[in-house]
């Protein structure tokens, strides 16, 4: 039971949601609110002059980036995922490489070793642990039923002191998800996104804090293995992403590259949740770009933790009849 600087612990009264007790997967790292909001704080300690970003992500991460009133550049990547660099990083600029889906830390260990100033983002892969001396952030959202929170390894060393977060009334998707349907919640799922735009760096609630301490993470990081197998033998043949199942732990989804367009909204219509990563690329990009293509015909197949063998092979037998 949480308690107040002020008071005493509170005895008696109603009971309050009983949650199971357990660690978190990063008990060790800075635990923050947001996934942006721990980009903002690298750039804050680390007063970059400049940061280049990959075309291929998402919009909110340009909240943190013009909040510090921080420069940026974009790059491109290749059909691999990789960063095409072609041009200078200066000592005081910094890179921020995404592990696209989970699956490209081989990539991650490979510019480890080749760039001062690297930041890598692991909104995507959060069990992909962070190597050692490179700032790395992780959302929890992405992966678990939570309302906010983050993780954040720092290389630099700071005092910085925030406000702690509180989180109680940004659960109703999660709870309506539960009594009712993941589509009641889908509404408050949206408005709790967009409250947590432009928000202050503040620590993770006690909530999220104790929902991520009562996961086990070991069964969703197996079930995510597992269902990311049954896709690719089914899939890889299909699929214009060449995958490297080793370069990959629990992966967020599993990317699925087509040249027909019309398959996602088929899906969706078979209440199979596709999400579209990245809507902002196609008014970054031009349509030569590969960034716009992978907006347009990547198909991101969901592989969490509450799907099973038969979920994957609907999922199968439906694309088969689609393409």
């Amino acid at each position: 039971m949480r308690t107040h600087p002020k008071r005493s612990k509170a005895i008696g009264g109603y009971l309050e949601m009983q949650l199971p007790k357990g660690e978190e997967y990063y008990p060790s790292l800075i635990k923050l609110n947001t996934g942006r909001n721990a980009l903002e704080y690298i750039l804050k300690v680390n007063k970059y002059s400049l940061i280049y970003i990959p075309y291929y992500t998402c919009e909110v991460l340009l909240e943190p980036i013009k909040k510090s009133r921080i420069p940026y550049s974009f790059y491109t990547i290749d059909q691999n995922l990789d960063p095409v660099i072609d041009f200078y990083i200066a000592p005081t600029e910094c890179f921020l490489y995404t592990n696209y889906f989970g699956i490209k830390q081989l990539t991650v260990q490979r510019l480890s070793g080749q760039m001062q100033n690297l930041v890598i983002d692991n909104s995507q892969a959060f069990f992909s642990e962070p190597l050692a001396g490179i700032d790395t952030f992780y959302s929890c959202r992405k992966f678990f039923g939570v309302p906010d929170g983050a993780y954040l390894q720092s290389n630099t060393i700071s005092n910085l002191k925030f406000e702690r977060d509180v989180s109680y009334n940004r659960v109703s998707h999660l709870v309506k998800s539960i009594d009712l349907d993941i589509e009641d919640g889908y509404e408050d799922f949206i408005e709790n996104n967009m409250v947590l735009t432009n928000n202050p760096i503040k620590t993770m609630s006690v909530l999220t804090q104790s929902i991520l301490s009562g996961i086990d993470y070991e069964d969703c990081a197996r079930i995510r293995n597992r269902n990311f197998r049954i896709l690719h033998q089914a899939l890889s043949g299909k699929n214009k992403l060449v995958l490297n199942p080793d370069d990959s732990y629990a992966p967020m989804s599993y990317p699925f590259l087509i040249e027909k367009n019309t398959v996602q909204k088929k899906l969706i219509n078979k209440r199979i949740y596709i999400p579209t990563y990245w809507p902002n690329v196609l008014k970054w990009t031009t349509p030569k770009m590969f960034e716009n293509y992978l907006c347009i015909h990547l198909l991101a197949l969901p592989i969490d933790h509450r799907l099973n063998d038969n979920d994957m092979n609907r999922i199968i037998s439906y694309i088969n009849l689609l393409i």
